[in-house]
């Protein structure tokens, strides 16, 4: 078994090293440059008729104005985690932001009225922070934004019901 490796490999050397200049020859011939053609005869100019003046075009529509009105950015329970349902809406807010570049915008963060009070303003503080993070990683600049927390101060929804608490933990955009 050896000899025969042995002599399938010494086989596939030698044939290697026979055919190697063959490949060269034949690219030296392919690699030769092609005879140059002889240009055609330029035709006579055509006159061409003046052009009409053309109709009274209607101006193009301004582009609408950024439209900073952003909502449902909302969060898990007691917890700064993002809600998959909030992505769309940061996306949008993003594309809007990016129409002008120098407005700045400040993060409203809030929760709902479960937990103690330094808890919650901790954690709407932790949520808007959350939402600046994912907006200065889309490309928004950080100088642009500004975290405030409002903890319990500013419900939405009442606080009784759980509805009323999913809809406070959440983040406002807001123009400044």
């Amino acid at each position: 078994m050896k000899l025969l490796r042995s002599t399938i490999l010494a086989a596939a050397i030698l044939s290697a090293v026979v055919l190697f200049p063959a490949c060269k020859a034949k690219k030296a011939v392919v690699a030769q440059a092609p005879a140059p053609v002889a240009e055609p005869a330029k035709p006579a100019p055509v006159e061409t008729p003046k052009p009409t003046p053309p109709m009274a075009e209607t101006p193009a529509p301004a582009p609408a104005p950024p439209n900073y009105s952003f909502s449902n950015i909302q969060f898990e329970f007691n917890s700064g985690i993002l809600k998959t349902d909030s992505y769309p809406v940061l996306d949008k807010a993003v594309s809007e932001m990016k129409k002008d570049l120098s407005v700045k915008f400040i993060l409203n963060g809030n929760s709902s009225a479960e937990g103690s009070d330094a808890h919650n303003m901790e954690l709407s503080v932790e949520r808007a922070t959350a939402v600046k993070l994912y907006l200065t990683n889309s490309g928004i600049s950080s100088d642009n934004l500004t975290v405030k927390g409002w903890g319990e101060s500013k419900p939405v929804a009442d606080n009784k019901t759980e509805e009323g608490r999913v809809l406070n933990r959440r983040v406002e955009i807001k123009k400044q």
